[in-house]
């Protein structure tokens, strides 16, 4: 007789896996605490819900009602795509500190003067109304427009949103908000998926754009489920170090926009100031030339942007020399190392301390820096500096290649708006695309690049 086939009874919160009992880690994904009862009853909003809208052909269907509406913020616009769109479920997530309560009251005060028809509402879970308008007459943020609350129960999160019907609804932060008809902890996976789900059903239902604001694990991600992500609209990553008054906002995830641009802003006493030209951040006012520094342009995303590197070589009695990095990759740093000592012949940097560090405390990741980063390092070596105006990107191989970058044509364009007259790129890569009044020099390897630059 054939056995009846049992049908699983829980399922992961995570990644879907399924099982037909109950284990406190799903060996799936690995993640602790996420495998629940499949079926289980949840609440669910308790405002009353509009009849369901009988389908229509797609020509049939106004999209005006989805149009961006501008913030008032300049590069929150660019990185949504053009602004808010009504319905629309953001997710903003960033370390704590980073700035992303004062960036989203900036943002509901922006809107609500620019927009003044309706109201935007702010609700905290984090701090009393009291705190949050201090913040604000810090910042300069008020508006009479722009309502506050302090909520942490979901029932009376929606009754405040009922009441004051805004076209703007902000959540800080979605972890401390939780239901009182659902078991466990505001923060664990079941109140953050109900809070979410009951979120997401007022912002469409009500068709009222909604900011949520998401706090981040250890490793930098998300924290909660990951079906979090999945459900929202726009997932934005808020980042920043707090030493530095850089911060960045990059789309990881848009639905109405592109993920490929950041937004820059200046974290000052009055708040955040939009970044429309951020290079200057990134490089040193000194107007020497001085050993052992090199501009490069990095690409966030569409955005170039001017960074500088600064090397600093020394002579080490120690058996294994130092070395030292800051804003850069520190293997990859390393690599560079061992290829200018092998490739290159500096076998100076063998019993040499080397450091390693960028200007404002931008990091970069992108191999396009790789040049720049080996120059600055052999003209600290050499004690030689690189020429005024001048600057160099491109991949370099363990062979001492230098390998083609992508946006060639685009940092070249920004290097000339910004003057730099002298620039070293990969070789076959420049198709006649050179800028008006800029002198660019091809190479194939880093050897021929040091020849170039230091040919006594």
């Amino acid at each position: 007789m054939a056995k009846s086939k049992t049908t699983p009874k829980f399922e992961c919160t995570e990644c879907g896996w399924q099982t037909v009992k109950w284990v406190g880690r799903c060996p799936e994904c690995q993640a602790w605490g996420s495998v629940e009862e499949k079926g289980q009853v949840t609440a669910r909003t308790t405002a009353a819900r509009s009849a369901a809208a009988p389908a229509k052909t797609i020509a049939d269907v106004d999209s005006s009602v989805a149009e961006f509406r501008a913030t008032g913020i300049g590069e929150l616009d660019r990185v949504l795509g053009g602004g808010l769109v009504p319905g629309a479920v953001i997710l903003i997530a960033g370390e704590p500190g980073v700035g992303k309560s004062t960036l989203l009251l900036q943002a509901a005060s922006a809107v609500a003067r620019t927009h003044p028809e309706q109201p935007v509402l702010y609700l905290t879970g984090e701090e009393s109304a009291a705190q949050v308008k201090k913040r604000a007459e810090r910042i300069d943020s008020l508006a009479d427009k722009l309502y506050l609350a302090a909520e942490s129960d979901l029932g009376q999160a929606l009754a405040q949103i009922e009441e004051v019907a805004p076209q703007l609804t902000i959540m800080d932060s979605v972890q401390t908000l939780s239901s009182a008809e659902v078991d466990g902890a505001a923060g664990g996976v079941t109140q953050i998926r109900e809070v979410t789900a009951a979120m997401i059903e007022s912002a469409k239902r009500r068709n009222m754009t909604t900011i949520l604001v998401g706090h981040v694990t250890k490793d930098g991600n998300i924290a909660g489920p990951r079906m979090l992500e999945h459900l929202v609209d726009v997932v934005c990553q808020f980042e920043g170090d707090r030493h530095s008054r850089l911060r960045l906002l990059r789309a990881v995830k848009n639905r109405y926009g592109p993920t490929d641009d950041v937004g820059c802003f200046d974290l000052g006493e009055d708040g955040l100031t939009s970044l429309s030209d951020p290079s200057g951040l990134f490089v040193s006012a000194m107007t020497e030339r001085v050993p052992g520094t090199c501009i490069t342009i990095t690409l966030e995303g569409r955005r170039p942007l001017t960074a500088e590197v600064q090397a600093l070589v020394a002579e080490s009695q120690a058996s294994q020399p130092r070395r030292a990095v800051s804003g850069l990759d520190s293997p990859r740093v390393s690599m560079l190392l061992a290829v200018l000592q092998r490739r290159a012949k500096l076998t100076a940097l063998m019993k040499s301390e080397a450091y390693v560090a960028t200007v404002g405390g931008v990091k970069i990741t992108e191999p396009a820096a790789d040049l720049s980063i080996a120059l600055a390092v052999a003209s600290a070596a050499l004690e030689k500096p690189l020429p005024n105006r001048f600057l160099a990107f491109g991949e370099v191989g363990l062979a001492g290649e230098v390998r083609p970058v992508s946006g060639l044509q685009r940092r070249l364009q920004e290097a000339a708006r910004l003057g730099f007259t002298h620039a070293i790129v990969p070789k076959n890569t420049t198709d006649n695309a050179v800028p008006e009044g800029m002198t660019v020099r091809e190479v194939g390897s880093l050897p021929e690049a040091l020849a170039l630059l230091f040919k006594d």
